[in-house]
Parts: structure tokens; C-alpha cells; sequence
């Protein structure tokens, strides 16, 4: 059984998966942060990571952390001295690598027991150690990160989460795989993933192949953009794998010569318009009337188009056949009354 670890109130382990992102704006910027923090929150994100660079990062830090709507990680790099200064700045959380630290590691971990933080250890292909680099690169990351986690069990300290990331689906899917046997949680996704069209297709291998085994406690779709959109990749991902129900899944067909109305244009405003629908509600968007019900069997609302009238059903039964240019205002009234129902239940 995996070990529970809280990053301020955020279960890490246990049967909550939990949704990370890391802000992109500069590290002194207090306003800056927390508008993105708060966006971040908006779009249901539940940790989030921002970069310590130096001590006027950590000077800052305590304000934002103070006034943050999120649980706050620190991102350390060899500093011992960062860290104490983001644990006193009242962090929920610290990702270090305990052997590349410079400075009293002793105090870092006393502190972090102290005050009941834990320390994530992220290995990454860049950060492997010199003595496993002849290893086939997953392996090479399992090693690394064993070694860390033998450098804070000799301290005494357990609350532990791993993550050992690379650039290669492959590659990170075999090392977590490994990984997995131990009781410490971990934190997944791929590193370095690129911009968000390719960033999300990898990510979405990744995570998805490693979810469906069982494996992973937090996750963190890492992408070359608004950080937001790494947390919305991350809620679509757990709510098709039926992880969390939290928010609409809207299907539409691939279309084909019979279709007759606007399918892409239709969906993607029905997805615009709901983003905010915290139901999980099943809408289909089918181009047809001949297999279009039957096609998307199991969604809650629908519409199934035609040359100059469209079906909307409910449930699977037709409620009302409407002109083509009343098509959205249609399926929004229906999907209004679905969601009705749905809070009523």
C-alpha cells in the first residue's frame, strides 16, 4: 500500500489523484503569481509549483504563499539554504534532490519533519546520476531516484513523493512501472514534452498508459504554454478514464458525405459554452439521423443532424426536431434542463 503525504490539504497517495501545475510568470512578481494561481484554481487546479531561484525569490515568497488560493511547492536546485527559506515562508511542499543539495540537508529535512512538508525527489534525464549513465535510460532513472530516497530514509524521513521523468513515452512508462513497486506516492508525467499539440499527445500516452495500470498519485502535464491548459489536459484525461467525473465530455462523429450540418463548429461551441459545467454530462454531436442516436448510445443529451431539420434527444429518445439554424439554442435548453436534473438527483 502507498504511502499518504498531505501538500497542504491535498491528499498525495491514497484514492485522489490530484492535478499539479507550475507557474511561468517571473519568481519576484508577487501579482503576477497569484493572478495565475488564481486562474490555475479556476480551472480546478489542486497544487501548484513555482521556481526559487535565488534569495529574492525566497524573500517574496512568504506574500504569495500567504495570500495563495492553492497549496504551494517550492522548486529547489542545490540550494539547502533556498529551502530553509521556503519552509519558513510557510510552503506546503519542497521538490529537491537531496543529493545534489549544498549546504545543512540535515536542517532541511528537520525542518520539513518539523512542520510535516514533504519533499518530492524529481529525477529527470538531465539529472541522472554520473554512475548510471551507462544504464538504459529508465533504469538510469530508477537507480537515481533510489539513491535519493536512500540519502532521506537515513535521515529518518518518509514523506516522500518520486517522479522520474523523461522526454520518451517509453522510456517514462517502463521507469514508473519500475518505481511502482515501492511504497512512496508518485508524482507523473513526461518532461520536456514540447508545445501543446505534440506536448499533449505525449503527456496523454504517458499519464493515460501508466492511470490505466494504476500507477500514479499526482500528475503534471507538462506543456510549452499557458500553464492552464496543463491542467485542463490533466481533467479531460481523468474524467475519460472515469477517474473524475467533474466536468462534460462532449463526443461528436467523424463526419462522412451524409453529413449535412456543421459538426466540428457545433461541438466546439457546445465545449465553450460548458467548460464551466461541473456535471458530468455526456453530449453527443452526431452529422446524421440514420445512425446518429444509435452511434451515441449512453449520452445524456444529443443531436442527430439532418438536411434541413436536426434531432435533439434526451436520454436516447427524441425530444424535439428543430430547424437547423435553431440547432445550438435547442441542445443548450436541453442540456440546461439534463444538468437541472443532474443537481437535483
Amino acid at each position: 500500500m502507498k504511502n499518504i503525504v498531505y501538500c497542504g490539504g491535498v491528499p498525495i497517495g491514497g484514492d485522489y489523484i490530484s492535478v499539479q501545475s507550475m507557474l511561468n510568470v517571473s519568481p519576484y512578481d508577487v501579482d503576477a503569481s497569484l493572478l495565475q494561481i488564481d486562474s490555475l484554481k479556476k480551472a480546478k487546479c489542486d497544487i501548484v509549483r513555482l521556481a526559487v531561484p535565488d534569495v529574492k525569490a525566497a524573500t517574496v515568497l512568504k506574500d504569495i504563499v500567504r495570500r495563495s488560493a492553492l497549496p504551494i511547492v517550492a522548486d529547489i536546485h542545490f540550494s539547502a539554504a533556498l529551502a530553509v527559506k521556503s519552509i519558513e515562508a510557510g510552503v506546503a511542499k519542497i521538490r529537491l534532490n537531496p543529493g545534489n543539495v549544498k549546504g545543512d540537508l540535515k536542517r532541511v529535512v528537520d525542518m520539513a519533519k518539523e512542520r510535516k512538508i514533504p519533499i518530492r525527489i524529481g529525477i529527470n534525464h538531465g539529472s541522472i546520476e554520473k554512475e548510471f549513465k551507462n544504464l538504459p535510460v529508465s533504469e538510469a532513472l530508477v537507480a537515481s531516484a533510489i539513491k535519493q530516497v536512500d540519502l532521506l530514509e537515513k535521515l529518518s524521513f518518509s514523506d516522500i513523493v518520486i517522479s522520474v521523468k523523461s522526454s520518451s513515452v517509453a522510456d517514462t512508462v517502463e521507469a514508473y512501472e519500475k518505481l511502482s513497486k515501492l511504497c512512496y506516492p508518485l508524482h507523473i508525467g513526461v518532461t520536456e514534452a514540447g508545445t501543446k499539440e505534440n506536448g499533449i499527445i505525449k503527456n496523454s500516452m504517458a499519464i493515460g498508459a501508466l492511470l490505466l495500470r494504476g500507477i500514479g498519485d499526482t500528475i503534471r502535464v507538462s506543456l510549452s504554454c499557458d500553464p492552464v491548459e496543463e491542467v485542463l489536459c490533466a481533467r479531460k484525461m481523468l474524467n475519460f478514464l472515469g477517474i473524475r467525473k467533474d466536468m462534460i465530455e462532449v463526443i461528436s462523429c467523424p463526419t462522412c458525405g451524409r453529413t449535412k450540418i456543421d459538426v466540428a463548429s457545433i461541438a466546439e461551441k457546445v465545449e465553450k459554452e460548458f467548460f464551466n459545467l461541473s456535471k458530468p454530462l455526456k453530449i453527443a454531436v452526431m452529422g446524421c439521423v440514420v445512425n446518429g442516436i444509435g452511434e451515441s448510445e449512453g449520452a445524456d443529451v444529443g443531436l442527430a443532424g439532418g438536411k434541413e431539420k436536426s434531432s435533439v434527444f434526451m436520454d436516447g429518445k427524441i425530444v424535439e426536431t428543430v430547424e437547423n439554424d435553431k440547432i445550438f439554442d435547442t441542445l443548450k435548453k436541453y442540456i440546461l434542463i439534463k444538468a437541472e436534473e443532474k443537481i437535483n438527483e
